[in-house]
């Protein structure tokens, strides 16, 4: 179960990747917290959806925030991904990204 192993504070879902700024938990490292996003989503798009194919290729990137400064940078480029690849106009208008969910949440 991933309940408490890592937290998300950003994403976006473009449509050949995703981009994901998370924070692991002491006992846990970024490998694992990536094999339970990935297997969970595989899990319940094969139980909800009948999707039997290959979702995830082998592997992930990996990036480490040091300081806020490189923190918000990576925030930004996150937000700013699917303004730049023609997705969307304006930053928070993709829906697939924690800023679009965030502010309709926040919104009701």
């Amino acid at each position: 179960m991933a309940a408490g192993k890592f937290s998300v504070l950003d994403f976006v879902v473009m449509p050949d990747h995703l981009h994901v700024l998370l924070s692991v938990g002491v006992d846990t490292t970024i490998e694992k917290a990536m094999q339970l996003i990935k297997g969970g989503f595989s899990y319940r798009l094969k139980h909800e959806c009948g999707y039997l194919g290959e979702v995830w290729q082998v592997g992930f990137s990996e990036s480490r925030a040091d300081d806020a400064a490189s923190f918000e940078g990576y925030r930004r480029y996150i937000a700013e991904n699917p303004v730049k690849a023609g997705l969307a106009e304006r930053v928070g208008e993709y829906p697939y990204c924690y800023g679009y969910l965030a502010e309709k949440k926040r919104r009701g």
